[in-house]
């Protein structure tokens, strides 16, 4: 029997990113929809780790009272530029004020970037990870555990390419001449920040 991975997303395409790296010979992966939590999750912490932990907790909770042992992953991410002081941070996603305006997120940057030489930058991943599990009548929630990846790069003048999402048409990898937004899925995988995180997880459970 396959051992129950849980991520606590709706993203199909996060999912792929887990199965990818982790394999499916010993894991089945399953979001949140597919194990029916419809609850709203409020991610109020002040960093990325404190925001994968609230994520993996309360969805490690709703499984241990309903009796499903499973290993919960979850993960939080963004961009943070240094020499504004890690801005965007926690907020990439609203960074501009709505949530998941892109167009309108990698203005404001740009903007606030305008007349700085040093456009270094980082895409940063923490993810937590949880085990619920049974020991006699009663389950328990191990204490999470934190996985982190990045990818650095700098921040380009203009936005590049039409694939990916977020800052991707901005982000240059260290390394490339081309954004993030003119990768291939599969060449971004290979070096950005939730793969490295994922991989720095894959490692640990080899060394069980």
């Amino acid at each position: 029997m396959k051992h129950l991975f849980v991520i606590a997303t709706g993203s199909a395409g996060k999912i792929r990113d887990f199965a990818h790296i982790l394999g499916t010979d010993h894991y089945e992966f399953q979001t949140l929809k597919d194990i029916g939590f419809d609850g709203d999750i409020v991610e109020d912490g002040k960093t990325f780790a404190e925001n994968a932990i609230i994520k993996s907790n309360t969805t490690a909770k709703w499984l241990a009272a309903r009796n499903i042992e499973a290993t919960v992953l979850a993960d939080d991410s963004g961009l943070e530029v240094f020499a504004l002081n890690g801005e965007p941070g926690i907020y990439s996603a609203r960074y501009s004020g709505g949530h998941g305006n892109d167009i309108s997120n990698n203005e404001l940057l740009l903007k606030k970037l305008e007349n700085i030489e040093d456009r270094r930058a980082r895409y940063f991943c923490a993810l937590s990870y949880q085990i619920v599990s049974q020991v006699d009548d009663k389950f328990s929630i191990s204490e999470p555990r934190i996985f982190e990846g990045e990818c650095r790069g700098t921040i380009n003048h203009a936005p590049v390419g039409d694939m990916g999402f977020g800052y991707d048409p901005l982000f240059v990898p260290d390394g490339e001449t081309r954004t993030f937004a003119q990768m291939e899925l599969e060449e971004k995988k290979a070096i950005s920040h939730r793969g490295n995180a994922i991989r720095a997880l894959k490692a640990a459970l080899q060394r069980k």
